[in-house]
């Protein structure tokens, strides 16, 4: 970073608020690593300027943004072509920018099942999956489960209509079974579970779980968390303390940036750089 020059490349995260995105670090990290002269900033957004910002993106020749909440649906609008799986997605995280032309890709979802069959070993193949809450994060993950041919998903929501919204668009493209539900989980709901996914924010920044701890999943369960602070949610805290294999919420939000980093450079980064940027961030978290 201390040899930024003209010729220097410009990529960045967009939202609002943005000031405590990790993006910044993975990606910072990842350009001095592979030696690519760039750097990587964030822009807040205010909700009414997505569309001026989006054209800035276009003019300054920002090589590469990634976008989060609350743009990820709003920048669609002024995109010149978007990924066929981010249009089943109904949302953008990753923009390229190629001579002024922008693209739109997603993610999330892979973001996430990649920190899964890393902290498991195992496929998402022929597995049966309990998915809590039915934002977009649901959304997207959902979708690539299915895609990676999840034997069957329930996703439980407060709003059973928002998760239905999800299902039908599963049932509708792929072999998965997916239902929707409005229910408190109970010990039958996960008795049969390969993989249970908290994409609510519950847990964020409290000791609230979305599930009762006293219920004792089964042995081979997987928990995986889209909360990343703390590091250790209370949910999460619950699958360690039954020996389970964890995905935290941290690693699917660098393996997402994994994987937009791929989508601008083309550069296919180790495990070990995931490894490494993990120790970044709880270095960070400890002296937060």
């Amino acid at each position: 970073m201390s040899n930024i020059s003209s010729k220097t490349k410009v990529y960045s995260v967009i939202g609002h608020p943005v000031s405590q995105s990790f993006s910044p670090k993975i990606h910072n990290y990842l350009f001095e690593k592979y030696d690519i002269d760039a750097v990587y900033v964030s822009y807040d957004i205010n909700p009414d300027h997505v569309k001026e910002g989006i054209e800035g993106i276009r003019h300054l020749g920002i090589m590469g943004t990634n976008v989060t909440i609350p743009h990820k649906i709003e920048v669609m609008k002024y995109l010149d072509e978007i990924d066929e799986k981010a249009k089943l997605f109904g949302a953008v995280n990753t923009i390229k920018n190629v001579d002024g032309k922008l693209y739109g890709y997603n993610t999330d979802g892979t973001g996430l099942t990649k920190s899964i069959k890393d902290a498991s070993g195992e496929t998402i193949e022929g597995k049966k999956v309990l998915i809590i809450g039915a934002g977009g994060a649901c959304r997207s993950i959902a979708i690539q489960l299915a895609i990676e041919n999840a034997a069957s998903i329930e996703i439980v929501n407060r709003s059973i209509e928002k998760a239905q919204v999800i299902v039908d668009t599963i049932n509708e493209h792929f072999d998965t079974k997916a239902v929707a539900a409005s229910k408190i989980i109970t010990q039958e709901d996960i008795d049969n579970v390969d993989i249970l996914i908290n994409t609510t924010p519950i847990g964020m920044g409290t000791e609230e779980s979305p599930i009762n701890t006293s219920l004792v999943p089964p042995k081979h369960m997987i928990v995986a968390d889209a909360v990343y602070k703390p590091h250790e949610t209370a949910f999460i805290k619950w699958g360690l303390k039954h020996n389970l294999k964890i995905a935290y919420g941290i690693q699917m939000l660098i393996n997402q940036g994994i994987h937009s980093f791929s989508i601008w450079t083309g550069v296919h980064p180790t495990l070990e750089d995931t490894e490494n940027i993990l120790k970044i961030f709880l270095e960070q978290q400890k002296n937060a």
